[in-house]
């Protein structure tokens, strides 16, 4: 009887040790899960800040090259109205130089009308004395 009851007590002992085992390494696998789900937690908001400073990022470079092409634009624009005006101004100075130079033209022709009429006719060339020398023909 003694040893049944020995037998007992040491079955109930291990008994006992092993629910405590069994509560410990289950107390232990929720802390490591809780642990786990923890870090995870971490990793995913540490990504998700890693992912807002990317596109903040990328946003501000956007921007930047938005800024840059408006001003690019704005410059070419204004060449290219500047071109046009000095194309504009050297028409007109050609045109006003054209318009001077008939000006002139119709003055000088004029003029020469006005003296062919006073300059006296030149004699009729006789025969064999055209503008006045021999040929030798006659």
């Amino acid at each position: 009887m003694n040893k049944q009851l020995e037998k007992m007590k040491k079955n109930q002992e291990y008994e006992r040790r092993k629910r405590i085992a069994e509560e410990k390494h289950k107390e232990w696998v929720q802390k490591k899960r809780e642990e786990e789900r923890r870090e995870r937690k971490r990793k995913v908001s540490k990504e998700m800040a890693e992912k807002a400073t990317r596109e903040l990022e990328k946003m501000r470079l956007r921007e930047k090259a938005d800024i840059k092409y408006k001003e690019w634009l704005k410059k070419k624009r204004a060449e290219e109205a500047e071109k046009k005006k000095k194309e504009k101004e050297k028409e007109k100075q050609r045109e006003a130089e054209l318009q001077e130079k008939r000006t002139r033209s119709e003055k000088i022709f004029k003029e020469w009308l006005q003296n062919a009429r006073n300059k006296p006719q030149p004699a009729l060339n006789g025969c064999g004395f055209p503008h006045g020398k021999s040929t030798g023909l006659y």
